[in-house]
């Protein structure tokens, strides 16, 4: 019998194109959370909904541990919760009426239940925690046992005798190093290996160096963590890293910061607590271009480990990423994939199009960058329009029809932008194909007997004339609105 059972609310099974990675990550976020319950002497159990298909096999959960509360603590770390996914968002709700028939309080912690607590409420969940919630949830679950009175604690929202009353929010939480180590024991990590052995590439866990983000690109939702940026100390992640190291093998991390070693000298500090245990791994991380042209990042970065950077270049278009608030320059897209491949770092670009103002001269732009600097992987999505944004708000009138994805390869365009769904689909494809030509080609005029660089030729056959359709076929979707 457990006092909590902790779950979320992400099914990759339930979207197909992360399923097909076959790279599933555990739920760190709900990790944290239980393990600071059990540290402070509550009993603690999960089910973990990653690598499940439906939300029934949570009954036989409840019938084995028949806990007292239900905590739907989704992972914030983890960018798919913040597109509030609606095939995710049925079945927390479907978990939720199971809960119910078995008398359970239900306490739910997500992007999607901060921004929209009526629904999860109406739904039938007693507790919508909003922001970071370790604390408060300490807090709530305290009071609960103890029958204090709930109705002052910061960060919550419930229904009381006058309807829906939203608690002031709870200020984030500074010193990180304070949580203990998210309760890794609690996860089937053989049924993530097996997983991982589909995909053809190392098993590779998710660490969080870093709790929010500081800069204010203006369509980036930060309901979690905010605008924020707290760190854990360099110390306590080489101790993590040791201990999943030694218990289950790892030796790849993803480090899933929203931005990864923006504290100054943080990044050098790591480098160095890594060789003093010592513990060689390899990593990879999302940054931003400006950040990793300060000082010595870059050799840092690569000395510690470092294979890949997914880096936030959005568009090849100043007058985008201006409209964006983004902060960066195009040139300095270019300087830092210059300096990463120079220390032999993988570059990966996110692209995004269909961002308000977006012409073709700027998609354009867009696509002549990606030929130019020739990025190892790119990743491609369409403005997407998430509540508490200056984005949002600027196109929330549009959103009568539809306001979430299904699932993250819906792709539809959700506002009145330059064009429609099926072009902004087409381009997707045709973008790629043009990314996949121009390594050919490269391949091609540097060639050598690699396996991989020769089947990267030989495809040329294929995308040459498919991407030649494909741009005939987005000239024809121009004139489509």
């Amino acid at each position: 019998m457990s006092d909590l059972l902790f779950s979320h609310s992400y099914y990759y099974k339930l979207d197909p194109k992360q399923w097909k990675n076959k790279t599933p990550f555990p739920p760190l976020g709900t990790l944290y959370a239980a393990a600071l319950m059990r540290k402070n002497g509550f009993t603690v159990d999960l089910f973990d909904t990653n690598l499940l298909d439906s939300p029934k096999a949570i009954s036989a959960k409840f019938t084995s541990s028949k806990p007292k509360y239900l905590v739907i603590y989704d992972d914030g770390f983890n960018y798919l919760t913040k597109m509030c996914l609606t095939n995710m968002r049925e079945a927390c709700f479907e978990m939720i009426s199971i809960a119910k028939s078995y008398n359970c309080k239900i306490i739910v912690c997500s992007s999607d239940a901060t921004d929209h607590y009526y629904n999860y409420l109406e739904k039938g969940a007693d507790f919508i925690i909003q922001g970071e919630g370790e604390i408060t949830l300490l807090e709530l679950i305290q009071h609960l046992e103890e029958k204090k009175d709930i109705s002052s604690i910061n960060g919550i929202v419930f229904k009381n005798q006058d309807g829906i009353k939203v608690n002031p929010k709870r200020a984030v939480l500074q010193n990180l190093d304070d949580l203990p180590l998210p309760a890794w024991d609690l996860v089937d990590m053989n049924s993530y290996k097996e997983i991982w052995k589909k995909s053809g590439q190392e098993f590779t866990l998710n660490i969080a160096t870093t709790r929010g983000c500081p800069y204010k690109c203006n369509w980036c939702a930060k309901p979690i963590y905010g605008n924020r940026y707290n760190a854990h100390s360099p110390e306590y992640i080489v101790n993590e890293i040791a201990f999943l190291q030694k218990q289950f093998g790892a030796k790849r991390f993803w480090m899933c910061d929203d931005i990864f070693g923006l504290k100054p000298n943080w990044v050098q500090e790591f480098n160095i607590g890594l060789k003093n245990v010592p513990l060689k791994i390899s990593y990879y991380i999302q940054s931003r271009v400006d950040l990793l042209l300060k000082e010595d990042t870059i050799d840092a970065l690569a000395k510690s480990g470092l294979e890949e950077v997914w880096v936030g270049a959005e568009s090849g278009s100043q007058k985008i990423l201006d409209a964006m608030d983004k902060g960066t320059k195009v040139e300095e897209i270019y300087e830092a994939t210059r300096l990463l491949k120079q220390k032999n770092i993988r570059v990966a670009l996110f692209l995004q199009f269909g961002y308000l103002t977006e012409n073709q001269e700027d998609i354009q732009k867009t696509i002549a960058m990606v030929k130019d600097l020739q990025p190892d992987n790119i990743g491609i999505s369409v403005s997407y329009p998430l509540p508490g944004t200056k984005f949002y708000e600027k196109v929330k009138d549009d959103l009568r029809l539809k306001a979430n994805w299904t699932d993250s390869d819906d792709f539809d365009m959700m506002f009145k932008g330059t064009y429609n769904s099926n072009y902004y689909r087409k381009l997707q494809r045709f973008v790629h194909k043009e990314f996949r030509k121009s390594q050919g080609f490269q391949n091609l005029k540097n060639f050598s007997f690699s396996p991989e660089k020769i089947k990267s030729i030989l495809k040329l056959g294929y995308y040459i004339p498919s991407a030649f359709w494909d741009r005939i076929q987005l000239k024809t979707l121009q004139n489509e609105r």
